[in-house]
């Protein structure tokens, strides 16, 4: 068993339970737009910008919109719901367990302002010395950039990381990162 020097977590459905308040936006989004998403297409793309999520979707249905506009359009209908976000009790715990222990990061496909937002509405913002998000690096998951790029700005090798996921996809970027892979939806009571 090799040494974990470092934590990176995903933040929507790891660290915050949002899965279900995204879904909510989304299907106010999609219908605006007349858009077909099914929800467990949704949950397959976890961890997958809406920016990249609504491309894809016009892209197959034959659709012309602009995908940056309306995905700013989904984080407003979202906005509202940010009260109603709890933690995942597991998973914080593990993040407070190892609070001032070893370097923690968050590595999350969402948006710099939202995830910040969740974090500060949760209390756990300060946890973390750094919140690497979608916009901060060129490939999404399951490419492993966004690991990367967290484990760089914690200073920890990628092989002494343990990251946690509750997504295929995301589990896919741990690995390709050549980080020890945590499986959140195998840790939830």
């Amino acid at each position: 068993m090799k040494e974990i020097k470092g934590l990176i977590f995903d933040c929507d459905g790891t660290l915050a339970d949002t899965m279900p308040l995204h879904w909510h936006a989304w299907q106010m989004i999609t219908q605006r737009h007349d858009l077909h998403f099914p929800e467990d297409r949704f949950y397959s793309l976890g961890g997958v910008p809406s920016r990249d999520i609504l491309k894809m979707l016009a892209s197959e249905q034959g659709r012309s919109l602009d995908h940056i506009a309306v995905a700013h359009e989904k984080e407003e209908a979202y906005l509202p719901l940010m009260s109603q976000v709890g933690p995942i009790h597991e998973v914080v715990e593990i993040a407070q367990a190892n609070y001032g222990k070893i370097p923690m990061a968050v590595a999350s496909g969402g948006t710099q302002p939202i995830i910040i937002d969740v974090l500060e509405h949760l209390k756990i913002r300060h946890l973390f010395a750094a919140v690497v998000t979608s916009e901060m690096v060129k490939n999404q998951k399951p490419a492993p950039d966004i690991f990367l790029e967290a484990a760089r700005r914690i200073g920890v090798e990628p092989k002494f990381c343990r990251a946690y996921e509750d997504t295929d996809l995301g589990l896919e970027a741990i690995r390709s990162a050549g980080m020890d892979a945590v499986d959140v939806r195998k840790l939830r009571r």
